[in-house]
C-alpha cells in the first residue's frame, strides 16, 4: 500500500531497476554491472539515472575513478534479492499450470556430495521433470551460502560440525532459509593391521601419539577441537582434500585420519584401510539453503522433494 511519500518510490522502482542495482552490489562496478546482465555500460548508466530523476535520490556516487552504492542503493540492493525471488515464484508457479515444462534450478554442494547426493538428485528431477535444467557449481559452505545470497544458486547442501566457531548457517545466513538435512557419521580410517583396527570402536585419544592427515579446512578445525576435548593435540603430518588421497596415504601407514560418511562412501574402500566409529559417534549435519520463500518456486519445490529426508540410504554402513 503506498501513500503520497511512497507513491514517487513505488512508481520508479521497476524489476530492472532491481536487477541493475543488485548486480552492481555483486560486482561493484557499472561496467562490470553491464557485463553480468548482458547490457551495454550506457544502458545501465541510463537506467540508474532515470531513477535517481524521477524520485531525486542518487543510487550511486563517485569514490576516485570509480562509483559505489549510496546508502539509499544499498537500501534497494537489500530488497532486489527478495524481489527476485518471489519474481521467480510467480514464474514457476505459471510453469507449473503447464506441468513443470520448463524451469531452472542452480545447484552448488560440498565436493563429498558431488559423487554422492548430487547425482542422484539430477537425475530424478531429469526423470520427473525433463524440462528442468539445472546446474552443478562444487564449492565449501561459506561459499556455496554466499552463493544463494548473491542469487549466483537457488539451492545449496551443506554441512556443519557440532561446535564449528565459524558456521555458515549462522550470521552469515540471515535472511536465508536453512533446512536440516540428515546427519552422517565422522569415521576413524586405520592401516589395515593397525592394532587398533581389531577394535569395534576406537576412542580418539588411542591415536594421540599418530600422525594425522588432515582434509579440508573445515574437517581439519574439527578434527582439532575433537582432539581437544579428547585431551590432545593432534599431529598433522599430511593435508589434502581429496579423500581417495586420505585412504592412499593411510594404507601407506603414513598416519591415521577422520572421513565423513559421504566422503567415505563416494569411492569402492581402499583395501588397505579399515574404517571404525569413534567412541563419541561423532558426526556432522547437512543443511539444505535456499532464499527465503524459494520453496514456492516449482523447480526448487520439485528439487526439495527429490532430496528426500536424509542421506543414510546414501551412507550406509560406513
Amino acid at each position: 500500500m503506498t501513500d503520497a511519500t511512497t507513491e514517487p518510490f513505488a512508481q520508479a522502482i521497476d524489476v530492472q531497476t532491481l536487477r541493475v542495482v543488485n548486480a552492481i552490489a555483486e560486482h561493484g562496478s557499472l561496467t562490470a554491472a553491464a557485463a553480468a546482465l548482458g547490457y551495454s555500460q550506457p544502458a545501465v548508466s541510463q537506467q540508474v539515472r532515470r531513477f535517481e530523476e524521477r524520485t531525486g535520490v542518487a543510487l550511486v556516487e563517485r569514490v576516485g575513478r570509480g562509483i559505489r552504492l549510496t546508502e539509499a542503493g544499498r537500501a534497494l540492493a537489500r530488497h532486489a534479492r527478495g524481489v527476485a525471488t518471489a519474481l521467480d515464484a510467480a514464474a514457476g508457479e505459471l510453469a507449473e499450470l503447464r506441468g513443470l515444462r520448463a524451469g531452472r534450478l542452480r545447484l552448488v554442494a560440498f565436493p563429498s556430495a558431488s559423487p554422492t547426493i548430487v547425482p542422484r538428485l539430477i537425475a530424478k528431477l531429469r526423470a520427473s521433470h525433463p524440462g528442468v535444467e539445472v546446474t552443478y557449481v562444487e564449492a565449501e559452505p561459506p561459499e556455496a551460502v554466499e552463493a544463494v545470497r548473491r542469487d549466483r544458486a537457488d539451492l545449496a547442501i551443506t554441512f556443519s560440525y557440532p561446535g564449528d566457531r565459524d558456521d555458515p548457517h549462522r550470521a552469515s545466513a540471515r535472511g536465508l532459509a536453512v533446512r536440516p538435512y540428515g546427519t552422517e557419521p565422522v569415521r576413524l580410517v586405520l592401516r589395515a593391521g593397525h592394532p587398533l583396527a581389531s577394535l569395534d570402536v576406537v576412542a580418539l585419544d588411542a591415536c594421540a601419539d599418530e600422525p594425522w592427515i588432515a582434509g579440508c579446512p573445515r574437517c581439519r578445525g574439527h578434527l582439532l577441537e575433537l582432539a581437544d576435548a579428547a585431551g590432545f593435540a593432534p599431529r598433522i603430518a599430511f593435508e589434502t582434500d581429496n579423500f581417495v588421497a586420505v585412504e592412499g596415504m593411510v594404507a601407506q601407514g603414513l598416519g591415521v585420519a577422520l572421513l565423513p560418511g559421504l566422503a567415505l562412501a563416494a569411492t569402492p574402500r581402499h583395501p588397505g584401510v579399515v574404517v571404525r566409529p569413534t567412541a563419541r559417534e561423532d558426526s556432522r549435519s547437512l543443511h539444505l539453503v535456499t532464499a527465503r520463500g524459494a520453496e514456492r518456486v516449482p523447480a526448487i519445490a520439485a528439487a526439495l522433494a527429490a532430496l528426500g529426508a536424509s542421506v543414510d540410504t546414501m551412507v550406509g554402513d560406513v
